[in-house]
């Protein structure tokens, strides 16, 4: 079996690296051909009217978020982990709950952002107000693409609210009711083929995003019955192989993001589990399960 790691030439996050490694290591311990492989090198592309294809592999284990590349390579009959439209579905928050709403997920309120054209709009009072009396004060405000906790603000005050969407009023965003419960803590579920695996608990006391990434320290949790029903079901839903999903705590715990391309260097540490390796057999009998049915 062959297989490609296509990565994203601009993430230099060491947990970035962290991920592909684990995955090359555990996957070569399977007896899979992998290589890694940037995604700067047109591994697909349009020539007289045709998408070609410059893979040759049995599967590509897609570490980016480029939605071009991924419909193209499928396009060709490629099998991606994650597939294109859920890499697309996770990378857009927004899209995100769109997705899963009308199927009993638990979400914050949400509103969506008034995408500004112009760089010279004014954002109105009476649209930040309107945002206030629908989902009150302090309110958090994220832009719908972004990673590691990045582009995720609090305001507290209308005055706050306005300041900061005229600084990303040219970008998607949107706003959502502030889960004061949740305040600096989540829940960060892996799921790996439909099934939730392991979960750790994030705190930060400094900063009411729990991330690691931005100081929030992590420790094994066991996955309640009816959270891991909730993110088996949202997995299920997007269509995702393996997603880490982020869950609001309190009495009523809500699914705040779906990432499909989480990390895991922290949950492996904290919890003991080998989430790569769990990832890679995932792979592995996925692929050879379709090479039974096709023949």
């Amino acid at each position: 079996m062959k297989g490609v790691i296509l990565t994203n030439p601009y993430d230099t996050y060491s947990v970035q690296r962290h991920k592909v490694q684990r995955m090359q290591q555990e996957l070569t311990a399977l007896g899979v051909d992998v290589c890694v492989t940037p995604n700067d090198q047109f591994v697909a592309d349009i020539t007289n009217g045709k998408i070609n294809c410059n893979v040759n592999a049995d599967f590509v284990l897609f570490f980016d978020k480029d939605k071009y590349t991924g419909a193209m390579l499928e396009k060709c009959g490629v099998r991606l982990f994650n597939s294109a439209s859920a890499t697309a579905i996770c990378d857009d928050k927004m899209l995100t709950h769109i997705t899963l709403a009308g199927h009993g997920i638990p979400m914050p309120d949400t509103l969506p952002g008034a995408l500004c054209y112009n760089p010279d709009g004014t954002i109105s009072e009476g649209y930040a107000q309107l945002a206030c009396d629908k989902l009150g004060l302090p309110m958090v405000v994220k832009q719908c693409h972004g990673s590691y906790g990045e582009q995720v603000y609090l305001v507290s005050t209308k005055q706050e609210l306005v300041a900061l969407l005229s600084e990303i009023k040219t970008k998607a965003y949107l706003l959502q009711r502030f889960e004061r419960q949740s305040c600096g803590r989540d829940m960060r579920v892996i799921v790996i083929g439909g099934k939730a695996q392991c979960a750790m608990l994030r705190e930060n006391m400094q900063d009411f995003r729990s991330n690691v990434a931005h100081g929030g320290r992590a420790e094994a949790v066991n996955i309640s019955k009816s959270i891991a029903k909730m993110c088996e079901k949202a997995a299920k839903i997007i269509g995702l192989d393996y997603c880490g999903i982020d869950v609001l705590l309190g009495d009523n715990p809500k699914i705040c993001e779906v990432n499909s391309n989480a990390m895991f260097e922290a949950m492996e540490q904290v919890t003991g589990v080998n989430v790569a390796r769990l990832y890679a057999e995932h792979i592995v009998n996925s692929v050879n399960n379709h090479r039974k049915v096709n023949g």
